[in-house]
């Protein structure tokens, strides 16, 4: 099973260079559900030798106060024996550091980097991976000392800082403890206690190791506390005997430690029952198994949100657009496909799929004949401008029995001023179709992703609507100007018959300008003039929609591609320039999905196998 602790190394390691970390996010991220193991207690309790003894390596800075003031993400990988020891730092992926004495180096000078020379902490981890043959496959996130009292040259909540920390990290369900006390200290005042005790208070995910066991005072041992009588956890305590000074000083190896400690415990008699498990070799084999077991358990827990995550992903993927092809054909491709996208959702609000085109219709069936209604006829056919009409069309020579030249002058000045609401109806469907231009390109999602491309085809849209009105316009006002120039002569034909039936035909040539004939005049021009605002009525909006609604079904892009066949790779290139924060977070999240995909793989694999 040794290869589930590989497998969730190399995970972690992903989701850290993918920078998945989950800070900014309420949602659980991969690498917050990943096991791993939190080391924590108080400065000067023996942490780092607990490290250095399970690594078997010098390799973590000394010195006095705070030394550990970033976290530091280890993850020790075992290879094959014979195998050349290394490590490896994820901020510095292509060098392999093999003497430990620069890892050390590299760990202070990262840390400077960050906090800078100071005796400040920070957040942000380190993270290093040593592969050796003498190390179980493990995890461990070594963190700054918990401390008292903040000494010179540290800001007054440095205390609760580092206290905030490590909850950060302990408090996580996945996060098992270990929690370091030194022996020669009374436990009841223990940091690392204190702080698991608090995010895990039944036990059952800290492990207690006692450090100094070797330098309690004489008279005095730990044997109540290594039993579980003293304080109990669910797993056994286990104690450790690190280097001392003095072996530092002397750079005694590790190898040679790990002997010495284990004769310690074997030879001294308060310890000889529990020396089978005691020991820094011990307390890794355990917490590597335990690890494992964890981890999978865990299985399906991970399996559900990497399949939760990829789903999110995918649906975020999709609503960014595909990446930008590199190839002129390519980039052509993607821009009328795009532009047939728009052009449809525009169709499909015309034709009622969406909304927006009733609105057109609404146009023809209140505000054209409401217009039209508005139309004040009875200035034109006043009594004295139909008298002025009547004699100027005259002239020198009277009319004989109907004043013709008359009833046109006036037929001709009622009926042009149709021409203002047959052109106030082009203008307003003119602007509902750039309204629903405006509501498509919203609509296509594809276009979010390249604003150059949105404003063109924006532009283009109407721009096209423009020549469309323009049309419309002309054609529109012919119907007018039709009406205009040719009167209907089955209407007037009718005019004697009425006569015939009511009228007095016989009007003197000297009454023929008197009230009564001018009124006569008037009202057959009203009747007349009605009959031609309700045939237009019907024609107008063919015109309209034949000129406007239909052509820009039609043929509201042509335009637009002829130009796109005559642009340069360049051009094409200028009109899918995407927003740079649109094209880095679909970078990002597609490395974030092929990682995560590539981990639904592999825990599958180990989830089957079981």
């Amino acid at each position: 099973m040794e290869n589930l602790i590989s497998l969730v190394n190399k995970i972690q390691r992903a989701c850290t260079a993918l920078g998945d970390h989950g800070e900014a996010s309420a949602l659980p991220t991969l690498w917050d559900s990943l096991p791993a193991i939190a080391v924590v207690g108080g400065q000067s309790s023996g942490k780092s030798s607990v490290l250095e003894s399970i690594v078997g390596k010098d390799f973590l800075p000394r010195g006095s106060g705070i030394v550990t003031r970033r976290p530091l993400v280890l993850q020790l990988h075992k290879l094959e024996e014979g195998s050349r020891e290394y490590a490896e730092f994820l901020h510095l992926p292509r060098k392999r550091f093999t003497d430990f004495g620069a890892v050390r180096k590299e760990i202070a000078d990262e840390t400077d980097r960050e906090t800078g020379r100071s005796k400040q902490i920070s957040s942000v981890p380190i993270h290093l991976s040593i592969y050796s043959p003498n190390v179980v496959n493990l995890t461990l996130i070594d963190l700054p000392g918990l401390t008292k009292v903040a000494v010179e040259g540290q800001s007054d909540s440095i205390v609760q800082d580092i206290e905030n920390m490590v909850r950060s990290f302990i408090e996580k369900p996945n996060c098992l403890i270990l929690a370091v006390s030194p022996a020669n200290q009374d436990l009841a005042t223990s940091d690392a206690v204190k702080i698991s005790r608090d995010v895990d208070p039944t036990g059952e995910r800290t492990f207690g190791v006692l450090t100094k066991i070797d330098l309690m005072d004489k008279g005095t041992d730990a044997v109540e506390i290594l039993e579980g009588k003293a304080y109990r956890l669910k797993f056994p305590w286990i104690g450790v005997v690190n280097r001392s000074q003095a072996d530092i000083n002397k750079n005694v190896d590790m190898i040679a430690a790990r002997r010495r400690e284990r004769e310690y415990f074997a030879t001294t008699p308060e310890y000889k029952h529990l020396a089978n498990r005691m020991g820094s070799e011990h307390l890794a084999k355990m917490l590597s198994k335990h690890l494992e077991v964890v981890i999978k358990s865990r299985i399906p827990g991970l399996q559900s949100l990497i399949n939760k995550t990829i789903a999110e992903l995918e649906a975020e993927l999709s609503r960014l657009g595909k990446p930008i092809a590199t190839d002129a054909g390519g980039k052509l491709y993607s821009i009328m496909e795009i532009c047939r996208l728009f052009d449809q959702i525009y169709k499909e609000h015309l034709d009622g799929v969406r909304p927006g085109g009733e609105k057109v219709y609404n146009v023809f069936d209140n505000q054209l004949p409401a217009a039209l209604k508005r139309l004040q006829f009875d200035k034109q056919l006043a009594m004295e401008n139909i008298r002025k009409l009547i004699t100027e069309a005259d002239g020198y020579q009277p009319h004989l029995i109907a004043p013709e030249q008359g009833y046109r002058r006036l037929i001709e000045s009622s009926l042009v001023t149709i021409r203002g609401p047959a052109e106030a109806a082009v203008e307003a469907v003119h602007s509902i179709l750039k309204e629903l231009v405006q509501k498509a390109i919203h609509e296509t999602l594809e276009l979010r992703q390249y604003p150059g491309l949105r404003v063109e085809l924006t532009n283009a849209a109407v721009e096209s609507l423009d020549r469309m009105k323009e049309e419309s316009k002309k054609a529109t006002l012919k119907l007018v100007d039709m009406e205009c120039s040719y009167l209907t002569v089955d209407f007037f034909r009718k005019l004697p018959q009425d006569i015939d039936k009511g009228g007095n035909p016989t009007h003197s040539i000297f009454d023929r300008y008197n009230d009564s004939y001018l009124r006569r005049i008037g009202s057959t021009v009203l009747s007349y003039v009605n009959m031609v605002c309700a045939t237009l009525r019907n024609s107008i909006p063919k015109s309209i929609v034949y000129c406007q609604v239909r052509e820009a079904k039609r043929s509201l892009l042509d335009h637009f591609f002829t130009e796109l066949g005559k642009m340069e790779q360049k051009q094409l290139s200028q009109l899918l320039n995407e927003d740079p924060a649109v094209m880095e977070r679909r970078n990002a999240l597609a490395k974030r999905l092929e990682l995560y995909r590539s981990a639904q793989a592999e825990i599958d694999q180990v989830a089957w196998a079981k």
